[in-house]
């Protein structure tokens, strides 16, 4: 197959739904649809509660909207390729969307990791300093930690999506998923990779990598923290604080490397498998992370019924 290598055109890039089950795409979409109508909706509730509850306007509510706004971003980033391979089989997606798409896919992600961070830095600093937590924690603080959120994630990714961009690849090419991830795009390339494979591992180290490190500490100084606590009572409500946060992190994490195991060490798994953990893990934290907070945080949850109640009557 010919090799483009005229900045002048651009490949063509086919996404792949679930190889072999083209004919039951309709009723596949169900669930998929299902899954983002619910996480759409979620999340929007939960910024929609925190906006309006003015006893909501604290630090830890702050940091669950950049969750949801997050979530929200991921979410509308991979659903236009999604419904079009599901709904339309139009599989076919410019090289220059597909690389945008990529890099919102990754900047989101990675904002994420970083805000679960945030939030469990928020857990230790009520558990730690509860009497100074809110003046830690300033709006200014808050404000601060979200663009430095931001402003990692974009700056790690760009390079990653302009090293893409000066590769050498196919006249056609067939990727694994529904949507454009780097690590399957550099697959594609016929050129040498090794720089943009090497910087790829780098962003994951210094940015997932080190917020799961940074997030263990942070646990083992809110369990030495809580363990210091005379009251048995006041040890477990403290601890019941960050369920809702361990939830999330597990959802967050748990499929990301269930993800890396399978691209690892599942060669012989069938392509199936692989594009159904892809799928996990771009669509499972968006979808739960909104029901978690809803059910086990009180104040979320008792403001949800109440809005509900005033919307009956």
């Amino acid at each position: 197959m010919s090799v483009i290598n005229d900045s002048s055109l651009y490949p063509r890039f086919l996404l792949t739904g679930f190889p072999g089950l083209e004919t039951r795409y309709g009723l596949i979409s169900i669930p998929i649809f299902l899954v983002y109508a619910t996480s759409i909706a979620g999340n929007i509730t939960i910024l929609f509660i925190i906006r309006t509850e003015s006893s909501l306007h604290q630090p830890m509510y702050y940091f669950l909207s950049m969750l949801a706004l997050t979530d929200l971003g991921l979410s509308t980033t991979t659903l236009p390729t999604m419904f079009s391979v599901f709904w339309f089989q139009a599989r076919e997606i410019p090289f220059n969307a597909c690389l945008v798409q990529m890099y919102f896919i990754h900047v989101f992600s990675i904002i994420e990791s970083a805000v679960l961070l945030a939030m469990a830095f928020d857990r230790f600093v009520a558990i730690r300093e509860p009497l100074r937590y809110a003046a830690i924690l300033t709006n200014t603080v808050i404000v601060g930690i979200g663009l430095a959120i931001a402003g990692r994630a974009l700056a790690l990714v760009f390079p990653a999506s302009f090293l893409l961009k000066r590769l050498q690849y196919r006249v056609i090419n067939i990727l694994s998923y529904p949507f454009c991830l780097h690590q399957d795009l550099i697959k594609t390339t016929v050129s040498s990779r090794w720089v943009s494979s090497i910087y790829g591992l780098m962003v994951v180290i210094f940015s997932m990598g080190l917020d799961s490190l940074l997030l263990l500490l942070s646990y083992i100084l809110i369990l030495g923290t809580v363990l210091s606590i005379a009251s048995k009572a006041e040890r477990i409500k403290a601890l019941n604080t960050c369920i809702s946060h361990i939830c999330a992190v597990l959802t967050f994490y748990t499929p990301m490397i269930g993800l890396s195991m399978i691209r690892r060490y599942g060669q012989n798994a069938s392509p199936i498998v692989h594009v159904i953990m892809a799928n996990v893990y771009l669509l499972v934290p968006p979808l739960m992370n909104p029901i978690v907070y809803s059910v086990k945080t009180k104040q979320i949850r008792d403001r949800i019924l109440r809005k509900l109640k005033k919307q009956k009557v």
